[in-house]
């Protein structure tokens, strides 16, 4: 069975392609158009459709559109009330759901040959919920999607059991853990539907100091449900417009803002843990499994792992909506009664082969080289504090960079924290995260799972190692750890290189791109930001830029 997946309705528009139960590509729009989340989640640009996603996971399966037998749409329409049925503010929803109606319509013509009656609604929270357990490593789990909204709810608690899911609990909208955490995203100064990390990097700075009065508007009802409404943020602290000057290592927010973001944050982490722990009280099961835009908050996934009764939690690495075109794809081959093959990457994206990276430098006029030993000379470079891109097999799908396209730097270094933000201009408040060699991490890491792959999870850094990897170990102890095992053969012997030199197993990873902008995707991609950026080296697949040799002429 052939089925094309796809998100379009909200935001992060994404396509994926599921051959025979296998995620042959998976891609988001961002990285083709370089807008970031691809649009904005306004009812006005819900028509927009994830076309060059889409048309490069067909050219990757080697398939026309007429050969689909199905095209996954990760939102049903017909489930849809008006919504101020909803308690939702917002006057044009109705758009929204008109355009989803006419997507048949819609995806016919932007991929000639397929037809529309092709095409198939899957409802949204479904869509995550298989996003998470059918791709997960388990024929059985709990599961749970939480995220900003969908049709009309915005959670569902359930079971998959060999590919067949029971739907234990939903939450009906306005309650929402993911939009309370939005309104708080805006009311402090951020992109809403975009920044909602900033908060959770903002949160350790702060004191949960109005947490016992969170609580009072923002609680579980014991059902498997919530009560979850945006209150006025101002009765706590001030709009970012009319806070005045903060403290500049929490970004210029006041300390009541910080601390009104501890204290959200202290709140959706006790509500996850409770509605994991009904869940668990439902199924018994041992393994529970997760998705939608609240899975992405790493530190209240911790909390779940370490304080609820399931022995193993395992995150969707694309959790938010672009994850949906995988979920509603694998939910339709489940549902016509085909195995599904658990993911085992999120690099699922776009790449090029050596010859063809070697070209595109060549074409750019690109002084390289094509080292024997690239895992040691990336890592001499490192070891002497530069800053390296690494570019290297396919994209990941999802908002993490996992070593397909990664900044990497020194971790014993303090200031490559400042260093590194200044390169991306980001923040200083935000965390830059750790790469480990899985048979070191329990060593330096504990409080989350190992292995942790796809940085999902934060991990108490141990006290002893604190003082030899500072740049990576966040305000209050912690880091978000991505674990390199032998699945990623090049990268995983330059981390070992690089402990040869300098005794740590850990690298600095940030995302390769700069703020505002998608990560990095293609090669032209790569060598903008290598022009524009103080990176010492880029690596692309085998081949080594620095940038020393663009002036003194270099190798090729």
């Amino acid at each position: 069975m052939r089925v094309l997946g796809v998100n379009a309705l909200f935001h992060d528009p994404a396509a994926a392609l599921v051959v025979d139960g296998t995620v042959v590509a998976a891609a988001e729009e961002e990285r083709f158009s370089r807008r970031k989340h691809g649009k904005r989640p306004v009812p006005f640009a819900a028509w927009e459709l994830p076309e060059r996603a889409a048309a490069w996971c067909l050219e990757v399966g080697g398939l026309r559109p007429a050969d689909l037998d199905a095209v996954a749409y990760s939102f049903d329409p017909a489930l849809a009330k008006p919504a101020e049925e909803m308690g939702l503010d917002d006057p044009w929803d109705w758009l929204r759901v008109r355009y989803a109606e006419r997507a048949p319509e819609f995806l016919a013509a932007a991929l000639p040959g397929l037809s529309p009656a092709a095409v198939r609604f899957v409802p949204h929270e479904v869509a995550h919920a298989a996003s998470a357990a059918l791709a997960a490593p388990f024929p059985v789990s709990s599961v749970l999607s939480l995220d900003g909204r969908g049709e009309r709810s915005s959670h569902l608690a359930g079971r998959y059991d060999h590919g067949r899911l029971e739907v234990l609990a939903s939450q009906e909208l306005p309650h929402s853990l993911g939009l309370v955490y939005e309104s708080l995203t805006e009311h402090l100064g951020f992109l809403r539907s975009s920044d909602e990390y900033k908060v959770m990097a903002l949160a350790s700075y702060g004191r949960p100091r109005f947490l016992a009065e969170i609580r009072e508007v923002v609680r579980p009802t014991g059902d498997g449900g919530f009560v979850a409404e945006p209150p006025d943020w101002s009765r706590w602290a001030p709009p970012a417009a009319e806070a005045g000057a903060g403290d500049a290592r929490h970004g210029g927010m006041t300390r009541d803002q910080a601390d009104l973001a501890a204290s959200v944050q202290a709140r959706l982490e006790e509500v996850l843990v409770e509605l994991a722990t009904w869940l668990h009280g439902q199924t018994g099961d041992r393994v529970l499994t997760m998705a939608g835009g609240t899975a992405l908050n790493c530190v209240a996934n911790s909390r779940v792992w370490r304080d609820s009764p399931f022995d193993e939690v395992w995150v969707q690495p694309a959790a938010g909506d672009s994850g949906t075109a995988i979920g509603a794809a694998l939910q339709l081959t489940a549902e016509a009664g085909e195995t599904v093959e658990p993911l085992t990457s999120a690099a699922l994206g776009r790449s090029w082969d050596d010859d063809e990276l070697a070209a595109w430098l060549r074409a750019a006029r690109i002084p390289f080289s094509t080292p024997a030993d690239l895992p040691g000379e990336v890592a001499d470079v490192l070891a002497a504090d530069g800053v390296v891109g690494w570019f290297d097999g396919r994209a990941e799908m999802g908002p993490r960079a996992l070593g397909q396209r990664s900044l990497l730097a020194h971790p014993g270094r303090a200031d490559n924290v400042e260093r590194l933000n200044d390169v991306k201009g980001r923040e200083q408040f935000r965390p830059v995260a750790p790469m480990v060699l899985l048979e070191d991490a329990p060593e330096i890491f504990a409080g989350g799972p190992i292995p942790s792959p796809y940085m999902l999870f934060v991990h108490d850094v141990a006290p002893a190692w604190r003082e030899r990897i500072p740049a990576v170990v966040h305000v209050d102890g912690t880091a978000r750890i991505q674990t390199v095992d032998d699945g990623m053969p090049r990268l995983q012997a330059m981390i070992r290189a690089f402990k040869d030199r300098t005794g740590l197993p850990v690298v600095v990873n940030t995302s390769l791109n700069t703020a505002g902008r998608p990560i990095v995707d293609d090669p032209r991609d790569a060598l903008e930001l290598f022009g524009s950026a103080p990176v010492d080296a880029l690596v692309m697949g085998p081949h080594l830029v620095r940038r020393g040799d663009l002036t003194d002429g270099g190798r090729s």
